[in-house]
């Protein structure tokens, strides 16, 4: 099969943009850029990154102080920090297909970076920069109100996903955030095995591994919910 040259490669970006955002882009550079990661080019997601983390957490403040009006700031505080999280924000962009349009390198791809909670929260956080800078904060609080809706009006859980339970037992608990560090890469280059230690301070702690960082850091924050809630 022959490789599909880059107008095709727009064409499906631009009906995915159209799709995803409700209107065609007037320029798919900028949405280019926010899909690209340090590993593909300098000209990266990082700096609209910046931006959309900011704009996300202004729409979100607003729509929860709408939503609930006899909260304090502590409790709106709260929901705040639960909706924009990393891993929040990766799982609205698995839900929105960003990943099929994701530009890693080749280090980044043999490492799993598709699945990466880091990488789909940043990228989603730029494709909201994106948004902002061609349309203005109207359009950005209409796609973040209509990509995040549900988490909101369900009561603003993050998704059942291992890491976000483990983040929320911790915050419930009054303890540390969970930190994860790979203890160990082994095996072939082609097929790596990572082991990953999650620790909550020096509260507690578990290990496990898996093919790529993610599904190690996955597997290990499953492994301490387990010693936690049994």
């Amino acid at each position: 099969m022959e490789p599909r040259g880059r107008g095709l490669l727009n064409a499906d970006l631009s009906g995915w943009l159209t799709q995803t955002f409700g209107r065609r882009p007037a320029d798919l550079k900028p949405y280019e850029r926010a899909l690209t990661h340090g590993s593909q080019a300098a000209e990266n997601y990082e700096r609209l990154e910046f931006l959309g983390d900011r704009v996300l957490g202004l729409v979100m403040a607003e729509w929860l102080w709408e939503l609930f009006p006899n909260e304090p700031e502590g409790q709106l505080s709260k929901r705040l920090n639960a909706l924009v999280t990393g891993v929040v924000c990766a799982d609205v962009a698995r839900n929105l297909g960003v990943r099929a349009h994701l530009r890693l390198g080749k280090q980044a791809r043999d490492d799993g970076a598709y699945e990466s909670d880091n990488i789909l929260g940043d990228v989603m956080e730029a494709l909201i920069g994106a948004w902002y800078r061609e349309c203005g904060l109207d359009a950005a609080r209409a796609f973040v109100r209509s990509a995040w809706g549900a988490r909101v009006q369900s009561g603003h859980k993050a998704p059942q996903h291992p890491k976000s339970a483990l983040q929320e037992w911790a915050a419930a608990a009054g303890r540390r955030t969970p930190e994860y560090v790979v203890i160990d890469r082994s095996g072939p280059h082609h097929a790596p095995r990572f082991k990953v230690q999650v620790k909550i301070g020096t509260y507690a702690d578990a290990i496990a591994d898996g093919a790529n960082k993610q599904e190690a850091e996955t597997a290990a924050a499953k492994a301490l919910l387990a010693k936690l809630t049994t």
